[in-house]
């Protein structure tokens, strides 16, 4: 009887240590595979950003060369020293500052207020707003822009900062995203709230704001990013220099003197490195606010 007990439990022992052996297998095989996706995108973003930092230290006589090669002959700093002589670099990156931070908090401010009204306020047509807000989502931005030039030069905004920052603030995704963040918050500590006899102003503002930094910062610093790179819409409504921003500075320099390949990669890489260092300060913000919009959309 004690050998006829002990046989099934045996098996089943290991029949559950094939199952483990097998689950383990699967799990790392999957791992893997998430791993080389991951080096193919790492390596589709390095490769250009190494090869601009390669072609910047060439001289440019060795750009034009055929066929082209990652060893430098004669490494020299000359297109980041005529980059900057020939620019004003200081005014270009205050500029750009000035109108990306604004345009990232008057985003989060009215894309956060826009939010929460069509996620905790009940009134008429709110569905069919968000509907309209969502096909925002597909409409390119080139088409607003001959609308929107009309628009500032109407208002004398022109060759303002005003004429940057102020289009720039409506963002269709932004209020999807802080939506789908006010979407996943407890509506218990809103009663609580209310009975103690708190508006909406003060709901919003006390409590869903300060329960709403990781989306708050994800969405300020995709902003600000976004905002920074923006050449056309500057290049359209800016020609004051004591104004330009950087990416309209780097390409009004490249067009007065000439493109030259080494000389445009040293513009990249001087207008990227205020972003990179935005992003190594705030990489931390940027991971939670993804992932917290994702755990409550």
């Amino acid at each position: 009887m004690a050998t006829d007990t002990a046989t099934p439990v045996a098996t089943t022992t290991r029949g559950e240590s094939t199952r483990s052996a097998s689950f383990d297998s699967r799990y790392r095989l999957f791992n893997w595979i998430c791993f080389g996706v991951l080096l193919v995108f790492a390596l589709m973003w390095l490769v250009p950003l190494g090869w601009a930092i390669d072609t910047s230290l060439k001289p440019n006589a060795e750009t034009t060369k055929v066929p082209t090669t990652w060893f430098i002959e004669n490494p020299t700093l000359d297109s980041y020293r005529s980059t900057l002589q020939q620019g004003d670099m200081p005014k270009w990156l205050a500029s750009s500052f000035i109108t990306s931070a604004a345009v990232a908090a008057g985003t989060v401010i009215t894309a956060s207020m826009a939010a929460y009204a069509l996620s905790r306020l009940q009134f008429r047509g709110r569905q069919f707003i968000f509907v309209l807000i969502l096909a925002g989502i597909m409409i390119p931005g080139q088409v607003l822009i001959v609308p929107l030039f009309r628009e500032m030069d109407g208002l004398n905004l022109l060759n303002t900062y005003w004429a940057v920052i102020l289009p720039q603030i409506p963002t269709a995704i932004a209020v999807f995203i802080f939506k789908q963040f006010f979407d996943g918050l407890p509506r218990e500590l809103e009663e609580a709230a209310r009975v103690d006899g708190a508006s909406a102003w003060h709901i919003y503002s006390r409590l869903v704001l300060p329960l709403s930094r990781p989306v708050i910062s994800a969405v300020a610093i995709f902003t600000f990013i976004w905002a920074w790179n923006n050449l056309l819409w500057p290049l359209l409504v800016l020609t004051n220099p004591n104004l330009m921003t950087v990416p309209v500075g780097l390409a009004t320099v490249q067009g007065t003197y000439g493109i030259r390949y080494a000389d445009v990669m040293a513009s990249s890489i001087l207008g990227g490195l205020p972003l990179l260092a935005v992003f190594l300060l705030f990489q931390r913000r940027i991971v939670e606010g993804i992932a917290g919009t994702g755990l409550k959309g």
